[in-house]
């Protein structure tokens, strides 16, 4: 991990063949399997977050005696951007199982000169002085994560939040730096190239809400 991000693809491992299927047009048919490769990213950062916590010894009973181990000192707070971040985020609830969980409900209002994001939807549990993982498969433009941030700092004050993405492009992270002034790292599968006219990451994988659930209603 360097310069605050960490990118998952930069080292050889299992994820890059669950990420290369998340991209695959032969292969994106198939929502169920979409969604799962979803759960499988998001299961493996949740593991490599797990890694920058705080621990402390604990004494555990087993059947033949007792047994010293470093455990998880706190859990986080998982924070997942609707409706796409849904089967990602279900990766993080899988491995922090005792953690409380919020949601954002965030879109894209197009159409006009410039991309806006409008915030409806919030369910944020107590954040103040705690870890904060902000879920959203997809850093585009920024926008949807910065303004999220910016609704749960109004809750309360982050020890730190951790942004986590599937894909992401240089212009989000770029926004990402320079919009957010609370303690906070970016955690990726992949960075891309650009964003397209249409603000959409190129190659990205298209559109993860519809991937995994279906055109959306108009």
């Amino acid at each position: 991990m360097t310069d605050n991000i960490f990118v998952l693809s930069e080292s050889n491992s299992i994820g890059n063949r669950f990420l290369s299927e998340l991209r695959n047009t032969a292969v994106q048919a198939d929502r169920m399997r979409f969604r799962r490769n979803m759960e499988r990213l998001g299961e493996i950062l949740a593991y490599e977050i797990s890694r920058k916590f705080s621990y402390t010894d604990s004494g555990v009973a087993t059947p033949l005696g007792k047994k010293k181990m470093s455990l998880p000192a706190e859990d986080p707070v998982l924070i997942g951007i609707l409706r796409a971040g849904i089967p990602f985020l279900q990766g993080f609830v899988n491995y922090f199982d005792y953690a409380d969980v919020g949601f954002v409900g965030a879109y894209r209002q197009e159409g006009a000169s410039e991309i806006s994001v409008q915030i409806d939807y919030l369910s944020i549990p107590e954040v103040e002085g705690r870890r904060v993982i902000l879920i959203d498969p997809m850093l585009a433009t920024g926008r949807s994560v910065v303004d999220a941030v910016k609704t749960i700092s109004a809750k309360g004050t982050p020890a730190h939040i951790f942004i986590v993405s599937v894909v992401s492009a240089p212009e989000g992270i770029e926004r990402v730096r320079n919009h957010i002034s609370l303690p906070f790292s970016l955690w990726t599968c992949a960075v891309d190239e650009k964003l397209n006219a249409s603000s959409y990451i190129v190659p990205g994988l298209g559109d993860a809400g519809d991937l995994s659930y279906g055109i959306r209603a108009q």
